[in-house]
């Protein structure tokens, strides 16, 4: 008889601890969902979709010109202002010029930037300047032709690493969207997926890499020099162990700031 209730005390002392450790578990879960910054919030209501759209008089942009030719795009200052005005200045600092494009990635993306053919940087600006803090808006997309900064770190402190949350950075190197590739099956997918219809048929229409959606800071959207932006992508490479470098060297000549004017692209078209 004592053996029984014994094993029952038991049986009940396991239940209470099961029990505890759920809702402690819970608890934790629910903590951590609460301080993971690693994602934001959608407005379906406000969001709008600015990279559908082309630049505007006096919008600020960007003019890279590459050895494989010229890319201009867009730069959100009202979206991402941290990552914008380190990408400026960085730019109008010349520290752009002649540096590599060190990652191609079999036609979706080109990433460039560093002063070392093996995606290194040595310097050449301060190093507050590598630990931008990422920056996510609802109205910035990973569409074919969006520029992005890929993220360079991940801090956490003792209690994030427990419930949650931590800060990603990026810094000077800069990457280049191209796509991957749409057939019908990856379309119903995304259709079926996305938190809205139009922004699935942007990424289906478009093209670029839904899996980048809300994970890195985008300070750009090209709008002229596409066909640059393929060849960057679909360079021939060999894979160093952490990149696909180039196997011809493919540099950054110039990085120019500028205010677009319709007037001057018009022109420039015309010629």
């Amino acid at each position: 008889m004592t053996r029984k209730n014994n094993f029952g005390k038991m049986i009940i002392i396991m239940s209470l601890i099961m029990g505890a450790l759920s809702l402690a578990l819970m608890l934790i879960s629910n903590e951590r969902e609460k301080n993971n910054n690693q994602s934001i919030t959608i407005d379906l209501g406000t969001m709008q979709l600015v990279q559908l759209e082309g630049p505007r008089d006096g919008d600020t942009i960007a003019i890279v010109d590459t050895t494989l030719g010229e890319v201009r795009f867009r730069l959100y200052p009202e979206y991402c202002p941290n990552a914008v005005a380190n990408f400026i200045s960085l730019a109008e600092s010349g520290y752009y010029d002649g540096t590599y494009v060190f990652d191609a990635k079999q036609g979706a993306y080109s990433v460039m930037g560093a002063t070392g053919k093996d995606g290194s940087v040595a310097g050449g600006f301060s190093q507050d300047q590598e630990h931008i803090k990422r920056e996510l808006h609802q109205n910035l997309w990973p569409f074919r032709g969006a520029v992005c900064l890929f993220n360079t770190s991940y801090e956490q402190t003792f209690k994030q690493k427990i419930l949650g949350g931590g800060t990603y950075y990026c810094g000077s190197r800069f990457t280049l969207l191209n796509s991957v590739k749409f057939d019908e099956e990856f379309s119903n997918e995304i259709r079926e997926s996305s938190i809205n219809k139009k922004l699935a048929e942007a990424f289906i229409q478009k093209g670029g890499i839904p899996n980048f959606s809300q994970q890195v800071t985008i300070i750009g959207q090209t709008y002229d020099g596409f066909d640059v932006v393929d060849k960057l992508a679909s360079l021939e490479t060999q894979n160093s162990g952490k990149y696909d470098v180039p196997v011809e060297d493919v540099k950054i000549n110039s990085v120019k700031i500028e205010k677009y004017s319709s007037a001057e692209a018009s022109s420039a078209a015309a010629d």
